[in-house]
């Protein structure tokens, strides 16, 4: 099967379109003086396509693998595993599948993709072309983790979600970022609503901009959230740390079930299968 359309790998010309100008002052705009602070994300330091069948790239690519403890932190049902019947590229895609089966004492599986120890990096911005699966119980995200995390466990490690999505709220998605003072139910967060549409109906593009004193949240061309270190010290009373000055890696997976948003239902259909066309970052480069 052919699931891309002729327009998907022109790729670079999205680097180009986020040769973005982001004011590190306001949020829509900034004046212009002499102390104005800009950056630009065009130069490109990793991507992949997901052109070659078969495993994902393990120059770049890793697994977390098993039910972590308690169900990753979050009671979470499935079994993680890196088989082809969980994670595999096909026709220029990346297929995560969660399925319902009998596997290592689970009754689900599915994959969580990892570049920890191979790809890690400060500031930039990272995107994803992403059509998401669906149903009650179904939890895919494209996220982050701080690298010292073994040294530095969560959330003092920081957690940023580029993207997370309730499978029974198919028009809703969620942007956060989780550290000391601010996670789980408290994470700092915003929604993005997509009008007359569902995310598991076609490809979206979800990317975070982020820089020393701000994250910025996308979805497609819509810049639709902003955090920064006074939000986490408006929200957590002054005692949330901002700790996103550090590299982080990337992780893509598709939980089933969890304290975020329930368990399946007579209603959730399996398998499930979140598709990624592309993950690029690039390099932030400040101009003063």
């Amino acid at each position: 099967m052919n699931m891309k359309n002729i327009q998907t790998k022109k790729t670079t010309s999205a680097a180009l379109k986020y040769l973005f100008v982001a004011c590190l002052i306001s949020f829509f705009g900034c004046e212009t003086d002499d102390t104005q602070t800009v950056a630009t994300f065009s130069q490109l330091t990793m991507s992949d396509e997901f052109d070659t069948d078969g495993a994902p790239d393990s120059s770049i690519w890793g697994f977390d693998i098993g039910t972590g403890e308690d169900g990753w932190g979050n009671k979470e049902l499935q079994y993680y595993t890196d088989r082809p019947e969980n994670v595999k590229a096909q026709n220029g895609i990346l297929l995560i599948t969660a399925n319902q089966e009998s596997f290592e004492g689970s009754n689900y599986t599915s994959a969580r993709l990892i570049t920890k120890d191979k790809f890690e990096q400060r500031y930039g911005r990272f995107e994803a072309r992403i059509r998401l699966p669906w149903g009650q119980g179904i939890w895919p995200a494209f996220w982050m983790l701080g690298a010292d995390d073994d040294e530095n466990p969560w959330p003092g490690a920081g957690e940023i979600d580029i993207m997370e999505y309730r499978g029974q709220d198919p028009s809703i998605l969620i942007g956060s970022v989780h550290g000391p003072g601010y996670f789980g139910g408290d994470a700092i967060s915003k929604e993005y609503t997509l009008e007359n549409d569902r995310f598991d109906t076609g490809f979206h593009v979800f990317g975070i901009e982020w820089g020393p004193e701000y994250i910025n949240y996308y979805v497609d061309d819509v810049l639709y959230n902003q955090i920064t270190p006074e939000d986490v010290d408006e929200e957590t009373d002054g005692q949330g740390v901002w700790i996103f000055n550090k590299p982080f890696y990337i992780l893509l997976n598709v939980a089933v079930g969890g304290t975020f948003v329930g368990s399946p239902n007579a209603e959730t259909e399996f398998p499930q299968t979140m598709l990624v066309d592309y993950v690029r970052v690039y390099e932030y480069n400040e101009i003063n």
